[in-house]
């Protein structure tokens, strides 16, 4: 055997007992672990740590193109910096030869790709399907951006400049050992306290604090540039790259635990779900992002510690959005298919969050309050919020 006769990933001197995860599936790696054949096509994203117990992740991902029928991928394991970093293929084929060749190499040191434990025998699990709905969205572009580096690595670190001075989890060391030589992420940019145009005074700019649609388009004009082509071939929906940066967001908090990006996933559902007129314009989008959200708030329980308290408490943040949310939907009925398609989308999540959580959206009830905006205007916002006995206004 010359090469492999399917797609793989060659992990070059990678020490056992430590923690590896390829997408949705974590294990400890074994002396007889260099690696995982038959990848499929699509993104997927390989995490190393040295411990199990070390909060520090690091990883990269990888692309498995369609055609040709298979690819190579080798990294290499630095003793220096605890991690996988990128080899040469001529490093890759001595490796293999002092293993025996690539026929010894692939019968007994690749394990088959699998998303979970029961799937050895190569029938598909829902993980495999989670996981490529969950990065449906995603494009090379895409990630480019967002690890702001050519081989799209990340790290529980890695951070947004807005979101640098707090990284929990990790201790003085472990952020120092990083922190120097992390790029930043590539983030949205933003800003809840300003989402009006520049130049808008009064009423304009009140009502634009209030429906966040100018500022949703004005984040979809500002970074249409990176989507790249549809996988399909066709012309990207509006709004893609929003939907990609929430896969990724997601994601690297489902993998790394990365605090940063659980940050700016919360800033673009705060964007995306107090948009009013905007809805009825992008109804296929905001079905999309509905139906994306489900799929990862089903997936909520594998973050360590939960993607946030979901509790009354604790899962405020996100029961408000959607209660306002549900409000818009209220306001007219939706007769044009994706209209409706939208509607159906937010009824299987307000479906699910009832079922998992006991929240109800549906309720009369309303909470005020005062948002400071960067000018020190106060404006008064609405929530969905319950508590005690508050009453309905």
């Amino acid at each position: 055997m010359s090469t492999p006769p399917t797609s793989t990933l060659l992990l070059l001197s990678l020490p056992p007992s430590i923690l590896c995860g390829i997408n949705l599936l974590t294990f400890t790696t074994t002396p007889t672990f260099h690696g995982i054949k038959s990848l499929p096509p699509g993104y997927h994203f390989l995490f190393t740590s040295p411990s199990a117990s070390l909060s520090l992740r690091e990883g990269f991902w990888f692309q498995i193109p369609t055609s040709p029928a298979s690819v190579h991928i080798y990294r290499k394991w630095s003793p220096e910096h605890e991690t996988l970093i990128p080899c040469t293929e001529a490093e890759a084929k001595e490796y293999v030869e002092e293993k025996g060749g690539w026929k010894l190499v692939y019968e007994r040191f690749l394990t088959p790709y699998r998303q979970s434990a029961g799937t050895a025998d190569g029938a598909p699990s829902n993980k495999e399907d989670a996981w490529e709905h969950l990065t449906a969205h995603i494009t090379p572009s895409i990630l480019r951006y967002f690890s702001n580096n050519e081989e799209w690595q990340i790290s529980s670190a890695s951070s947004g400049v807005q979101d640098r001075d707090e990284i929990p989890g990790l201790n003085a060391r472990e952020v120092g050992s990083v922190i120097g030589e992390e790029k930043e992420l590539g983030m949205l940019g933003i800003d809840l306290k300003k989402t009006w145009r520049e130049g808008a005074v009064g009423r304009e700019m009140t009502e634009q604090a209030r429906d966040r649609s100018w500022y949703l388009e004005d984040l979809v004009a500002r970074h249409g540039d990176m989507v790249g082509k549809k996988r399909d071939g066709e012309g990207k929906q509006w709004g893609h790259v929003i939907l990609g940066q929430m896969e990724l967001c997601f994601l690297m908090v489902l993998t790394l635990a990365n605090y940063s990006c659980l940050e700016e996933w919360k800033r673009i559902l705060a964007v995306v779900l107090t948009c009013e007129k905007i809805v009825w314009e992008q109804p296929g989008f905001f079905a999309e992002v509905l139906r994306l959200l489900k799929r990862q708030l089903e997936r909520g329980d594998d973050v360590e510690g939960g993607l946030f308290d979901m509790s009354d408490e604790g899962g405020g943040f996100l029961k408000g959005l959607l209660r306002g949310f549900r409000r818009t939907l209220e306001q007219r009925d939706g007769t044009e298919y994706e209209e409706e398609d939208m509607k159906e989308e937010f009824g299987e999540v307000e479906k699910w969050v009832r079922e998992q959580y006991g929240w109800e959206l549906g309720d009369e009830f309303v909470r005020k309050g005062m948002l400071e905006l960067e000018d020190g205007e106060m404006v008064e916002m609405e929530t969905g919020e319950m508590e005690g006995e508050d009453e309905s206004g």
